[in-house]
Formats: structure tokens, C-alpha cells, sequence
């Protein structure tokens, strides 16, 4: 929980400085980016992030790869400053909600929409369109499919979930017919 709570507060830090810098969408990229390198190298972040190591050495590794990434001096300066205070643990989640508050800060909803089967461009966009009617934002779409809907489509936006699938209507029906 205090993990959460110093997350917040540091990827709150980095959406102010994002919002005066009109570069809260690089931001993200280049953290996402960032977070991606280290899920791809644990042994790289195990080198900056273990104490075990010379303190000046592991953050002499970090303005390195910051550098080599190009990422841009605030978002080095950023990742900097969480190794400088002990909180580099922190990375992961202060991307997942930095994210998330850019996604608020920009009125952006991000959804998944799950088919049985392809759908056509038209459809996808009707439903996306419906789905912004619904929230009142811009609705970012994720596609997948699963064939064991059988049919329909099943939405899914944050704790919403609006599930239009034959299956789920196949099993609400035996459900009703049982209770006969």
C-alpha cells in the first residue's frame, strides 16, 4: 500500500512537469520504453537496482542507458532522482500510473473488446463510438478474440464490463431454466 502511495506521488510529480513541458505523451513513451528495456534485461536492472554493487557505479549505468535511449533530460532526470532516493523499485508502478493519469489528464478511456470472430472496421468503430457516447471520452480499443463466445462481443472499460456474447445468454437461459 505505501508502495501505491509513493508511486502515485511520483508519477503525479512527472505528469506537472509533463503537463509544463507539453511532453506528457513522450513521457510516457520514453517510461514505457524505459520499463520495457528492463523486462527485457532483468540482468540490467539487477545491476543498477541491487546495493550489493557501488552505489556511483550502478548510477553511472543509469544516466548511461538514459543516455543511450535518448530519452529526454526530464524523464533521465526523473529515473535519476527515484535512484538517487532509494525508490528505483518503484519504476513499474509509477509507469502504470503515470499512464493512467495521462490517459485521465487527456479525457481517454482505454477498453478492450473481445469478438468471437473478426469485425469489420465499421463495426469496430460503431462500437467505439457507442462506447465514447458511454463514457464521455475518447475510447482507445484493444482487440481480441475468442471463438468461445460463439457470438456477440464482450467490452470491457476499467471495472465496466458490458458483455453482449451468446454464451453469457446461453448460460443466464439454462440458469432460469433450472430454476423451473
Amino acid at each position: 500500500m505505501k508502495n501505491v502511495k509513493l508511486a502515485r506521488r511520483y508519477a503525479k510529480a512527472l505528469l506537472i512537469i509533463g503537463r509544463d513541458e507539453g511532453k506528457t505523451e513522450v513521457f510516457r513513451s520514453e517510461l514505457s520504453a524505459f520499463v520495457g528495456l528492463l523486462d527485457s534485461y532483468p540482468d540490467l536492472e539487477a545491476a543498477i537496482a541491487n546495493p550489493i554493487y557501488n552505489a556511483a557505479g550502478r548510477g553511472a549505468l543509469l544516466v548511461e542507458v538514459s543516455s543511450h535511449m535518448g530519452l529526454s533530460k526530464a524523464l533521465s532526470a526523473f529515473l535519476k532522482l527515484l535512484f538517487d532516493k532509494g525508490r528505483f523499485n518503484l519504476v513499474r508502478p509509477v509507469e502504470e500510473v503515470f499512464s493512467a493519469l495521462a490517459d485521465e489528464d487527456n479525457n481517454v478511456a482505454r477498453a478492450s473488446l473481445t469478438t468471437a470472430a473478426a469485425l469489420s472496421d465499421e463495426a469496430v468503430e460503431a462500437i467505439r463510438e457507442g462506447l465514447s457516447r458511454l463514457t464521455g471520452k475518447k475510447v482507445l480499443l484493444s482487440m481480441a478474440q475468442d471463438p468461445g463466445l460463439i457470438g456477440g462481443v464482450v467490452a470491457q472499460i476499467g471495472d465496466l464490463v458490458l458483455d453482449g456474447s451468446v454464451r453469457t445468454q446461453l448460460t443466464k437461459m439454462r440458469a432460469s431454466l433450472s430454476e423451473l
